[in-house]
């Protein structure tokens, strides 16, 4: 499956991060002691990274839209602990022997103003999905649908979908070959239910301001003051309220990292992310906290270079980064040096074994290796000096990330003259998805727990094969995984190994780091989870320990 643009350019480096709605908090080593203490009532205060930028379920693309989504919505499945979807609206599901038709038993819940959920609700968001016209640009998440691609593509009447309501409470999904993460993706925000009759009562102004809403989650949208704060009050409507501890999260927009940390020090956030500059000023308080995420930063390399259309330089490049040095000491935020193109604690094969853990490290630091290859391509291209431009965003943090790689490859391959490129972000990502570049710093994250979601990007069809790399091999492993593998678990998750590793023996990409967060978070927040894709934060099980 096709991943869109907007999350390259959440990940790209020197954007922020993917999923950042919320920063991370904590107490201050040197004197914030005293706010660590619980309020009164369950009641938390939260930083956000922007404005929220759409409240539209069809249109959300970005992390900021989806963690707020999340919260106040619930699809037929939810994400909970460790990237698990757990029954939502659904409280239970039929698979059929060969596991194409998925009959979901919707529960008793409503919507925010007393209306029930039905099968219907999701049968009218699904189908404006997928419809051509809403311009959705995750509508291609539901093309594994009876006729959600025919659809898309004009060529089938909307109310085709493979999508019935057998009765209110009732749905059923037809797909047209096994989706082994198809519950997965019901959690996803592009998935969540829309009441019609609500939303055309609305017309233009649907979704708007917290007054052209309604909500079927564990919280809902108020005081909605935009570019400056919201609240998440809880819902009283929600199915499952009983769990629901807190009562309101109150959210203020910071978007300076310096301005965050101080209102975390000064009481008046309890959770803040911290970038590489803050790290070591807090690593020793007992409230910092690390976690490995897993979205993943490489190097594109442009095979529209004469160079970089050799595999042996570009298997020295891979070789010759020190990629442990760099998270050690530019990072330093609990990344972790990339070992694949698939990140690690992200998917797991049928046997509940790690995918990365299983394939191993296929992108070794290896510095003798790398000088053997690039003498190798250096001979083959007929030259002893080489000259390669590195495109990288212009803030500090990727300016350093320039200036390191600089560093490490003109030191460890001989002749070779790396020119830095930093610009803009909006200007960077155009060069990216333009291919106008020749080495690129990128990132990708996933939109659901699969394997998948990352190789699908090199295909020699892909729309995100910006480097024009093109292996029949590969193509056709990508091509069964997709289609003639689909129902075979096992043979699948092999088959997506095999093609891991025919992609980096390639050199066609070069792993970076398995970002990494820090955060500071007050003592008493507890229950909160967090979550890889469709959102960082859900705060159903949250609640103020008193």
């Amino acid at each position: 499956m096709k991943k869109k643009v907007v999350p390259v350019v959440a990940s790209v480096l020197g954007a922020s991060l993917l999923l950042t709605a919320c920063g991370g908090n904590k107490d201050n080593a040197g004197g914030a002691k005293a706010n660590d203490k619980a309020n009164d009532k369950q009641a938390i205060n939260l930083s956000f990274a922007s404005e929220i930028p759409t409240m539209d379920v069809a249109k959300a693309t970005d992390g900021e839209s989806m963690n707020v989504m999340r919260n106040v919505f619930e699809g037929l499945y939810a994400m909970g602990e460790d990237n698990k979807p757990i029954p939502g609206v659904a409280e239970s599901v039929d698979i059929s022997p060969d596991k194409t038709k998925y009959t979901f038993h919707l529960r008793d819940s409503k919507w925010s103003n007393g209306t029930p959920v039905t099968a219907k609700d999701f049968i009218f968001a699904w189908q404006r999905a997928v419809n051509p016209e809403t311009a959705a640009e995750y509508a291609f998440l539901f093309f594994d649908i009876k006729n959600a691609k025919q659809i898309n593509q004009k060529e089938v009447a909307i109310d085709q979908l493979g999508v019935k309501a057998l009765d209110d409470k009732t749905l059923e999904v037809q797909l047209d070959r096994p989706v082994p993460y198809f519950l997965s993706l019901t959690t996803f925000s592009t998935f969540l239910p829309i009441n019609e009759e609500y939303l055309k009562s609305q017309g233009d102004k649907y979704g708007l301001e917290t007054k052209h809403l309604i909500y079927n989650g564990a919280f809902t949208l108020d005081n909605w003051k935009h570019e400056q704060s919201f609240q998440l009050k809880k819902n009283p409507n929600y199915w499952d309220a009983k769990t629901v501890k807190l009562e309101e999260i109150n959210f203020n927009v910071v978007k300076d990292k310096s301005t965050e940390v101080n209102l975390y020090d000064s009481g008046q956030i309890d959770r803040v992310a911290l970038t590489a500059e803050f790290v070591d000023k807090y690593k020793n308080d007992s409230n910092f906290k690390e976690r490995a995420e897993v979205g993943i930063q490489f190097l594109r390399l442009n095979q529209k270079n004469a160079v970089l259309k050799n595999q042996h330089a570009r298997l020295a490049i891979n070789g010759a980064m020190n990629k442990k040095a760099y998270v050690e000491t530019i990072l330093n935020n609990g990344a972790i040096p990339a070992e694949g193109m698939v990140p690690a604690k992200f998917a797991k094969n049928p046997d509940g074994n790690d995918f990365r853990k299983e394939n191993g490290n296929l992108v070794k630091d290896d510095v003798k290796t790398a000088k053997e290859n690039w003498k190798k391509a250096k001979q083959e291209l007929g030259t002893d000096k080489v000259t390669i431009e590195l495109l990288t965003s212009d803030n500090a943090l990727a300016k350093k990330t320039g200036e390191y790689l600089k560093g490490e490859l003109e030191k460890n391959l001989d002749g070779l003259t790396v020119n830095l490129k930093p610009q803009p972000r909006k200007q960077q990502l155009k060069l990216l998805l333009s291919g106008d570049y020749e080495i690129g710093i990128d990132g990708w994250g996933p939109d659901f727990a699969d394997p998948i979601t990352f190789l699908d990007l090199f295909t020699t069809d892909s729309a995100y094969n910006f480097d024009k790399y093109s292996n029949k091999e590969y193509d056709e492993l990508i091509r069964k995984v997709k289609t003639d593998l689909a129902g075979d678990e096992k043979a699948r998750f092999e088959a997506m190994k095999q093609a891991e590793k025919i992609l980096l023996q390639d050199g066609a990409v070069a792993p970076l780091y398995q970002q990494g967060r820090s955060y500071l978070q007050r003592g008493f927040i507890k229950g909160l989870v967090t979550t890889d894709f469709g959102g960082e934060f859900n705060y159903k099980w949250t609640e103020v320990a008193k």
